[in-house]
């Protein structure tokens, strides 16, 4: 199989060979520029093809066949439409004529395949309500900053959604994953695939200089895994190191708020010893899981909103301000208590955990 194009930021590499799963020196890849907004090349059916309603000297249903319906061709001309594109995308897999950038960030593996698959997780199952996605700047780099919950990362993943198909500008948002995720065989790859790349400083300044919109939970482990007594009671959010990166880049930190993530998983408890010997940061108990087995690793349904809030800027900040550890300290509480603030406020509108 042939291998694909990679485009790099620059034509520093020294990165990519020290990431965790990153490529083997001298390994072709196909990396190209950062995604911008996509165009959404499929065509309503019915909009091109058939015609006209009613032409001159003949009846309207004239032409009405057998099955009562005058759309027979068009929407036969959208499936044709749709298998052609399908085939086409397979091709380029299979030739290996596509690109990914130096990330190994797959934009049209994500869009077509990745995106579809979740979609009806977002839709249909936690039913996301977006609010204030306007919020995020339609051009140029910005740092999201959310809350984590969940047992398992689901939130992020609704987060990347969310963006993906809310945002009038069709922008993509490139998640920044703990060492664990680049470890696990399978997640791996489709993390990388997927836009995400290892939460360290460097990798999230190089993104959000070249323009792209970053996701970061600054709680991390202590905050994904903690008990289901302490939900939306936000943890630590670190040494604010992300505040730093924010300010190098000179891009705007847009706090982001998530309610509904905590239920999916109770987690009444944690089998340390276990967690130990398997080298994960907790394993949870749940009420369903393990007891019911594969059965109890199912989610909740319950209904999610997510918030994005008002940008807090940092381009009026003076370079050296990165290295000023008390306004670091400062905005990284301006955000805390932001997203803190708003998950009061969407816990007290919620009329009920699933509905």
């Amino acid at each position: 199989m042939a291998d694909a194009k990679v485009i790099p930021f620059d034509d520093d590499r020294s990165r990519a060979r020290r990431r965790p799963g990153g490529r083997a020196d001298g390994e072709a890849a196909a990396v190209r520029a950062l995604p911008g907004p996509q165009q959404d090349h499929q065509e309503p059916e019915g909009s091109r093809e058939g015609p006209a309603a009613g032409t001159a000297g003949e009846a309207p249903g004239a032409d009405v066949g057998a099955d009562g319906g005058t759309g027979g061709g068009a929407a036969a001309g959208g499936w044709e439409k749709r298998l052609a594109g399908g085939l086409a995308f397979l091709r380029r897999r299979i030739t290996g004529d596509y690109e990914v950038d130096e990330f190994g960030y797959d934009e049209e593996l994500t869009d077509q395949v990745l995106m579809s698959l979740l979609r009806p997780l977002y839709e249909k199952y936690f039913r996301v309500e977006v609010k204030g996605v306007e919020n995020i700047p339609s051009e140029g780099g910005a740092l999201i900053v959310a809350n984590h919950s969940g047992t398992l990362p689901l939130d992020g993943l609704m987060m990347q959604v969310a963006v993906h198909d809310h945002h009038p500008a069709g922008r993509h948002l490139r998640l920044l994953a703990a060492d664990l995720v680049f470890v696990l065989p399978v997640v791996n790859e489709l993390a990388r695939k997927a836009g995400h790349t290892l939460a360290c400083a460097e990798d999230a300044e190089r993104l959000l200089r070249s323009g792209e919109i970053v996701g970061v939970m600054p709680e991390g482990f202590k905050g994904i895994g903690k008990p289901f007594g302490e939900r939306y009671k936000l943890q630590r959010f670190g040494r604010g190191g992300f505040v730093s990166t924010a300010l190098r880049a000179g891009v705007p930190i847009v706090p982001c708020s998530i309610v509904g993530a905590e239920e999916i998983y109770p987690m009444v408890g944690n089998a340390k010893t276990l967690a130990r010997v398997l080298g994960f940061p907790y394993f949870p108990l749940t009420p369903t899981f393990p007891w019911l087995g594969p059965l109890g690793a199912l989610p909740l349904p319950t209904k999610w909103t997510i918030q994005f809030g008002e940008p807090i800027p940092t381009d009026s900040y003076a370079p050296e301000a990165a290295e000023d550890p008390m306004l670091m300290f400062n905005l990284t509480d301006q955000v805390r208590e932001q997203i803190q603030h708003t998950l009061y406020k969407l816990l007290v509108q919620r009329r009920s955990v699933f509905f």
